[in-house]
């Protein structure tokens, strides 16, 4: 199977300090990846230079497209790179308030990107936003509503639909269940999960939260210092953790 992303040597950095070094893997279509570390490991920085949101200094990344051509990322064109982040890229940010729009409405929010693909008709496009609405578990009676009318978890819900309601094949999501209460966490990991699996989606995902990883990926990256210490399958990795770090992370959420 051709890899939707892959990346050799991938390596940032900032004044001399490792962001990311040396990263290497291959995400395969429908996989979901998950990057663990702690605060300051690199996690973040390493996914945004993935979704081109910062420029790598070194190393290789390609990406295979709908239409099967295999794209150099570190080469691509600006307007190339816009127009991936519309049609086959979501990226779901950690602050949903840094992922929506705050002047317009839910419908609003998420018929956007529709608009941005080139739908026109205002019909289609809000009975497109109210199925959206239902999908990620919002009532879709509040299509008019802003976005501060709803809680941070609806919020989060709301820029999930946001981001998938163009059929993107390629989601980065950066930390999206933080900050949120334990029990609204548990709900949208479970929507996660089931959008997931039925989507056939590939996510590259970064928490600090090794129960999300447990919960959504099928494989994981631990990353500290900015490097990869460990990988593999996530049960694999998880159960039977053989870097120090990775072991230190696992034991710290496990019961006394």
């Amino acid at each position: 199977m051709t890899p939707l992303l892959s990346a050799r040597s991938l390596t940032k950095q900032y004044g001399g300090r490792n962001g990311c070094r040396d990263v290497s893997f291959d995400l395969y279509p429908g996989e979901v990846l998950c990057i663990v570390g702690e605060s300051g490991s690199g996690k973040t920085t390493l996914l945004n230079t993935l979704a081109l949101r910062t420029e790598s200094d070194s190393g290789a990344l390609h990406y295979t497209n709908a239409n099967g051509e295999t794209l150099d990322l570190r080469t691509l064109s600006e307007p190339r790179r816009r127009l991936l982040a519309r049609t086959e890229w979501g990226f779901v940010q950690q602050n949903p308030r840094d992922g929506l729009r705050a002047g317009v409405s839910a419908g609003a929010n998420i018929g956007e990107p529709l608009m941005a693909v080139g739908a026109r008709h205002y019909g289609q496009i809000r009975h497109t936003a109210q199925q959206w609405m239902q999908r990620v578990e919002l009532d879709a009676q509040r299509i008019d509503e802003l976005p501060s009318a709803f809680s941070g978890g609806m919020q989060q819900r709301l820029q999930i639909a946001r981001n998938l309601v163009t059929g993107p094949r390629l989601v980065f999501m950066d930390e999206p269940t933080a900050g949120l209460d334990v029990s609204v966490q548990a709900r949208l990991l479970d929507l996660l999960r089931t959008l997931t699996g039925t989507l056939h989606l590939s996510v590259l995902i970064v928490t600090h939260d090794i129960g999300v990883a447990r919960l959504l990926a099928h494989r994981l990256m631990v990353m500290q210092g900015g490097t990869v210490v460990e990988s593999g399958l996530t049960d694999q990795v998880l159960d039977d953790p053989q870097h120090p770090y990775t072991q230190t992370l696992v034991a710290s959420v496990l019961p006394v």
